[in-house]
């Protein structure tokens, strides 16, 4: 941490700064929102914001460290917020909604968002303070926020780290609407039939042409790229064979063969592997969490005792304003919750119902809460399973729904039930994913000087932000590609959007409460899921925890499909070797943040433009408004798209490594 007077004021929380931040997170949140869609997946926004924010405040003569960090803080709620269209799409898939209502999605979002943060604000001394978490993302944003704290190499490098996140964002742009334009594939696949005596079977993989997903990769890091590996392997080289050869289908073709088994058996079996996984993970925490919780307590007990007054970098919103916007802001939760049930077919059940919501989002919220900001501290906001407090949060809310429901008959009475208790989860998500983010913040703004409060109310700032964009860009998605499975009554392009996590999490509520859920894929599933957890436990265990396989990953990438799971292999593999290579020049670190910056680049870039591409698709009409008339065969597209790519990932990884090396010679 950086020795300086505690007490005294730091320009920290100004106009520019909210504004700044403002200005990111509204950007960050549409890409996030596209690539969540996408491929279930986010990333972490606070690096690529604190140098956007270093490189723009440079300007200001008055500029602070702690400044910056506002920014960041304030933008770090867009690769937060965004998560909850984990859930909010299966709205759509039920046929509940044909559109993306603002205020109830708004609600759920700012709301939950801000219970997030106040929820953790009692846990930052136990988790952040009086803690030995390593908070990987959390550091590495303060180590980026010190390294252009004033010094020439860090202005260097924070005009190179601009540039970084600028042409990598446009070089991924590009490559975007070469793909628009069906002069690249928009994938790489190959699928093959085999026959085991009479029995005939069918397997395959296929890849993703995106930058955005190998920039992914490079930011999740090695650990997981590997677990994804190995859950592409377990579903593609294992599952599926095995699985088709069981279940003829004589006369598909090898790719809806095995496409078909993967959707309707393998996936289930990826979200057992989830669901074991992520409460074999809660149960962990639970020793943790009680003894961190128990020592914070006793530490405030002993500072009331002692009367003196904190020092400003331990300053938190008071606990009393806490506890009352915690408790006020459940009078709007409820007006939500009975809006979203106004006029329907169980309008009758609102007042159980709402009651029901409420104590769930408080309880189910704060024990979310505490989950999510201590596997953050361990193992970053990132790779954080938020995907697992998201299934056992919709798996709850059912249950409980539907024990309030139980008798009631009446059309629509099922589907009704179902979609109040995603919107449930909606809430409780929120309420997670900010949590998430929150503690990782506030570790940063520890190493770095900053006072917590102020952080607190950048956060909830930020959270207002995404809670306003989410909805419009959500909206334009619908209209746009649509959603596959829903209706998609308004949708323009032919090309749904998969939102995996929210076809995952809408096909466990419709399953609980509808009583068709298979149980037995979702079983056998968790049993693999045990056996991960055991291979984890002792790789941990005989390498010392040099090494790993985070069971959730393996699950991951068994239930999302090869075109998501595979270039973020890929992008994982490129990251790590580049890392490597790097690792031996004297300019490491500046080289090994500017890699990091460019993957982000490329997940901006990618994303902003298939916003705009879905924006476009809505004005004129077209489904592929982009397409040439001579567009290469698909052979041809595939080779032009995998050259591309090598090119552009090699070409800016050399371009990083000078930089670097520039950088530190300023």
């Amino acid at each position: 941490m950086l020795m300086a007077d505690t007490t005294a004021p730091r320009t920290e929380l100004t106009l520019r700064g909210v504004l700044l931040g403002i200005l990111i997170t509204l950007v960050f949140t549409a890409a996030q929102v596209y690539l969540g869609l996408k491929v279930g997946l986010t990333f972490a926004t606070a690096i690529p914001a604190a140098v956007i924010s270093m490189a723009l405040l440079r300007a200001f003569k008055t500029s602070t460290i702690q400044e910056n960090n506002i920014v960041q803080t304030i933008a770090s709620a867009a690769g937060t917020l965004s998560a909850v269209i984990f859930v909010l799409p299966g709205l759509l898939m039920i046929g509940w909604w044909a559109n993306v209502p603002f205020l109830p999605t708004f609600g759920a979002c700012a709301v939950g968002g801000i219970l997030g943060v106040m929820y953790t604000i009692p846990l930052r001394r136990a988790l952040v303070t009086n803690s030995n978490l390593p908070y990987p993302e959390g550091v590495a944003a303060a180590e980026v926020l010190k390294v252009g704290a004033g010094s020439r190499e860090g202005a260097a490098e924070g005009k190179a780290g601009l540039a970084a996140i600028g042409f990598s964002a446009l070089a991924s742009a590009l490559f975007g609407a070469l793909g628009a334009a069906k002069l690249f594939a928009a994938e790489i696949a190959a699928y093959f039939k085999f026959k085991i005596g009479a029995a005939s079977g069918a397997t395959g993989i296929g890849a993703s042409s995106s930058l955005a997903l190998m920039g992914a990769g490079h930011l999740m890091g090695i650990t997981v790229g590997v677990a994804m590996f190995a859950g592409l392997f377990i579903a593609w080289a294992i599952l599926v064979p095995i699985l088709t050869l069981v279940t003829p289908m004589p006369e598909a073709d090898a790719a809806t063969h095995a496409l078909t088994v993967w959707k309707s058996q393998v996936r289930f079996l990826g979200a057992g592997v989830i669901g074991a996984a992520a409460i074999w993970t809660l149960a962990k925490l639970v020793g943790p969490i009680t003894s961190g919780l128990k020592s914070a307590f006793a530490a405030a007990q002993a500072r009331k005792a002692g009367g003196a007054k904190l020092p400003r970098v331990e300053q938190d919103i008071p606990i009393g304003i806490v506890g009352l916007v915690s408790v006020l802001l459940l009078a709007p939760a409820g007006w939500f919750l009975a809006h979203f049930l106004t006029g329907g077919p169980i309008a009758s059940l609102t007042t159980p119902l709402v009651a029901i919501g409420i104590g769930y989002l408080v309880f189910a919220g704060l024990l979310a809460a505490a989950v999510c900001g201590y596997m953050a501290g361990l193992i970053g906001s990132s790779n954080s399973p938020v995907s697992g407090i998201a299934i056992l949060s919709v798996l709850g809310a059912s249950l409980m729904v539907g024990m309030v429901g139980r008798g009631v008959i009446g059309p629509d009475v099922t589907k009704a039930l179902i979609a109040f208790a995603l919107y449930v989860t909606t809430c409780v998500l929120a309420v997670a994913v900010v949590a998430n983010d929150n503690l990782q913040d506030l570790k940063t703004g520890q190493l770095v000087d900053a006072t917590p409060w102020k952080q607190q109310v950048g956060l909830i700032i930020g959270v207002l932000a995404g809670s306003m964009v989410i909805p419009f860009v959500l909206e334009l998605l619908n209209r746009s590609y649509g959603f596959a499975g829903a209706p998609n009554l308004q949708a323009i392009s032919d090309e749904p959007l998969a939102a995996p996590q929210a076809t995952l999490i809408s096909t466990l509520a419709k399953g609980v409460l509808g009583g068709n859920l298979d149980w037995g894929l979702l079983g056998y599933g968790a049993l693999i899921g045990l056996g991960l957890v055991a291979v984890d436990a002792i790789l941990r265990k005989t390498s010392h925890e040099r090494l790993s396989l985070p069971p959730l990953g393996v699950g991951l990438a068994i239930y999302l499909p090869s075109s998501v799971t595979a270039p973020v292999v890929v992008g994982a593999l490129a990251g790590w070797l580049y890392e490597k290579v790097v690792s031996k020049d004297r300019a490491a670190e500046p080289s090994r943040r500017l890699g990091v910056l460019i993957a982000s680049g490329f997940i901006v870039g990618e994303s902003l433009f298939n916003v705009s591409l879905a924006l476009l698709i809505v004005s004129t009409g077209k489904g592929d408004p982009l397409a040439l008339p001579f567009a290469p065969s698909e052979h041809v597209g595939m080779f032009l798209s995998l050259a591309a790519a090598a090119i552009v990932v090699v070409g800016f990884y050399r371009w990083a490594r000078k930089a670097g090396a520039k950088a530190m010679e300023a």
